[in-house]
């Protein structure tokens, strides 16, 4: 899989990729993460990409032209499955997404900033807009690391166990069940009998029953 991310402040985005998982699966070849500084597409002597808005108002507009060009460049080179622009109206992140753009071999992030983009880009280029929550970030960047974790810890052989994320929390809209490890007993504090018993077709109906509780208790919108 490869990731191509749009973006005016690259140096808020490399920390992710170089630690944990996310290094990890860049080494081992199973992802490639490309930065673009949106400036190098600018037009003008002082790397302008924004501009005021047509008809007045607060705020600044990313101008369409850079954005053009950087995503015109990279479709020359190959075809992309998704282009997304992370924006908080876009549909909100979710497990589902995350399953179906792991699937993706070449995605497109498009990170907003200031008022956000002008709208003839979403017209024009964006396949989806992705939102990471009810609330407004300074700029899209930090939306787009939560995007690539979500989605590159799903592709197969980074993690160690590949069963692992399928056991999380929102697979199959449940919760994932309490969890338990070393000591046994702590402070009198006991891990419940079964998990103990060694009966894995017992543990297993335990599991998801307090996947069941647990999702009912604390998010009871899952079962719509």
């Amino acid at each position: 899989m490869r990731i191509d991310i749009i973006t005016v402040l690259p140096e808020l985005l490399r920390s992710p990729f170089e630690a944990s998982i996310l290094k990890r699966a860049i080494e081992k070849g199973l992802v490639e993460v490309h930065l673009h500084n949106l400036r190098d597409f600018a037009t003008s002597s002082y790397n302008q990409i924004d501009d005021y808005q047509f008809g007045g108002g607060a705020g600044m507009v990313m101008m369409i032209e850079p954005i053009d060009k950087c995503i015109s460049k990279l479709k020359a080179e190959r075809d992309y499955d998704e282009i997304i622009y992370m924006t908080p109206d876009g549909e909100t992140l979710n497990q589902s997404i995350a399953n179906q753009l792991s699937l993706k071999e070449n995605v497109i992030l498009l990170c907003g900033h200031y008022k956000g983009v002008d709208q003839r880009v979403r017209d024009q280029f964006i396949t989806r807009e992705i939102s990471v929550g009810d609330y407004v970030l300074s700029g899209g960047e930090l939306g787009a690391a939560i995007v690539c974790d979500a989605v590159i810890r799903l592709i197969p052989g980074v993690l160690g166990n590949e069963t692992s994320a399928l056991t999380d929390s929102f697979q199959d809209n449940l919760l994932a069940p309490p969890i338990y490890t070393r000591p046994s007993e702590y402070k009198g504090w006991k891990v419940p009998d079964i998990l103990l018993s060694g009966h894995n077709e017992k543990i297993d109906l335990w599991r998801e029953e307090q996947a069941h509780k647990r999702t009912e208790e604390k998010r009871p919108d899952l079962f719509e």
